[in-house]
């Protein structure tokens, strides 16, 4: 029954992608309230919420790597395991489900031990200062003993979600977000035990520690149509470099994420202090949030994608890409008129300071003013994923940050714009590799597969 009722080459797309799509961009949003309420609580603590909420924003990228190899595993695996379900091949599915969870599991321990030897030398690279180095220390130390509960419930979720149970995936964070919620005020505040950031690491790996298990279980349990076994978990070498080809856009992503906060934060520690690195604390924060449910959009449909393509359905495929990229577009401008109408409200949800409110106002708008272009970037890429393109995926997320962000980061500074040409940067490289990305996306992909009769070999085989 559950294989019959999950085939999304029947049925309505936009109600096969919406049954995906809203319940994982709910979780991508509750998601990010792991690191977002750390933050917000932390920013209102008596007499250092400043440099505590400084110090968290230094973190922000080892976490972000951390993520960008749970991403390696779960967008490398999942939409092949969607593709194979299309195809009628189950058994594979499984194979490759239980590749990604061996290499999830090596990934983690070898980053565990590589940030616990350096972290010291590797914060202060990133942005720390001798005020906010004890807060950035004591976060990360913590956080890096629960690297296996974030691998695990982030790489293997996506596996629950491509079987098409993602009211199921959404719980996997729903769960954890709610208990991280409860214990931060218990664990940070003098109220409770008192810890601050210590407090505030803890209660998230303890939250995370428990979505692992929801996965595990369901992955394991009777529900599953594919499901972790035993007799899976050795690593193949053909299986395991198409995972690891695939996942590199999500790691490339979350990797160039995380090189471009370290060049920001270096360079705005150098032209304005710990001042500036705390308004880029606050802006990441309000991208996590309010760019969730473009990743979760577009995550929902790569499923439905991926299952059509590899049914050979290829008129539901392009009916897929119209009615993500459609969605993903309306939202962006939502969000858009927001963050320029209302930029100090979003701040002070993070911080009450005059100081960042002022310093923080000029630069949120600069940094969001080419969202929607942005978001056409992140509906080209998921497409490029969802269908085991990975050489064009992997490329566009390289030539936004890596390319064209993290230079200009260095550059426009230099030219005269000071910490202005940090947020610069960023904008000009969301039109630029916005446009790029879904330009190529619509000529390479949407139109071939338009000139393809149903049944027809597949153009492209991942």
């Amino acid at each position: 029954m559950a294989q019959k009722k999950n085939d999304f080459s029947q049925g309505s797309i936009p109600r096969n992608i919406m049954s995906l799509a809203l319940p994982m961009t709910a979780a991508q949003l509750v998601n990010v309230l792991y690191s977002v309420v750390d933050r917000i609580y932390l920013g209102r603590l008596p007499g250092s919420s400043h440099l505590a909420l400084t110090g968290i924003g230094v973190t922000l990228p080892i976490v972000s790597i951390i993520m960008g190899f749970a991403n390696l595993c779960g967008t490398g695996g999942a939409p092949l395991c969607s593709i194979d379900r299309g195809r009628g091949d189950d058994e594979e599915a499984e194979r490759v489900m239980g590749n990604a969870f061996v290499l999830l599991i090596l990934l983690g321990a070898a980053i565990t031990a590589f940030f616990l030897a350096l972290k010291e030398p590797i914060l202060y690279l990133f942005g720390a200062s001798p005020d906010t180095f004890p807060y950035a220390d004591d976060y990360m130390t913590i956080y890096l003993y629960g690297t296996l509960f974030v691998m695990i419930s982030l790489g293997m979720n996506p596996f629950i979600s491509a079987q098409g149970f993602g009211k199921t995936g959404m719980l996997t964070v729903v769960i954890g977000a709610v208990i991280n919620i409860a214990l931060d005020p218990v664990f940070i505040f003098d109220f409770g035990l008192g810890l601050g950031v210590k407090g505030a690491a803890l209660a998230t790996i303890l939250a995370q520690g428990i979505s692992a298990v929801w996965v595990l279980a369901f992955l394991t349990g009777p529900r599953a149509i594919l499901k972790l076994r035993r007799a899976y978990l050795r690593l193949d070498p053909r299986r395991t470099r198409q995972i690891v080809a695939l996942g590199l856009s999500g790691f490339f992503m979350n990797m160039t994420n995380s090189l471009v906060q370290i060049v920001c934060n270096a360079t705005l520690q150098a032209y304005g202090g710990d001042l500036y690195v705390g308004v880029m604390t606050i802006i990441n924060s309000l991208r996590e949030v309010f760019f969730m449910p473009v990743h979760g959009m577009n995550n929902g449909a790569q499923p439905v994608e991926g299952y059509n393509y590899g049914a050979r359905k290829y008129g539901r495929v392009r009916e897929c890409i119209r009615f993500a990229v459609g969605i993903t577009v309306a939202y962006s401008v939502l969000f858009w008129a927001v963050a320029m109408l209302f930029p100090g409200l979003l701040i002070q949800i993070f911080n009450g300071e005059a100081a960042v409110i002022s310093a923080g106002i000029p630069a949120l708008r600069i940094y969001f003013v080419m969202f929607i272009f942005m978001s056409l970037q992140v509906a080209g890429q998921g497409i490029f994923v969802g269908l085991g393109r990975s050489k064009q995926a992997v490329f566009f997320s390289l030539l936004r940050k890596a390319v064209i962000n993290a230079p200009l980061t260095v550059l426009l500074p230099l030219w005269g714009m000071g910490t202005t040409g940090v947020f610069v940067a960023e904008a000009v490289s969301q039109l630029i590799g916005g446009l790029a990305c879904f330009t190529t996306m619509y000529f390479t992909v949407y139109r071939p597969l338009g000139r393809l009769p149903d049944g027809a070999e597949p153009p492209h085989r991942p």
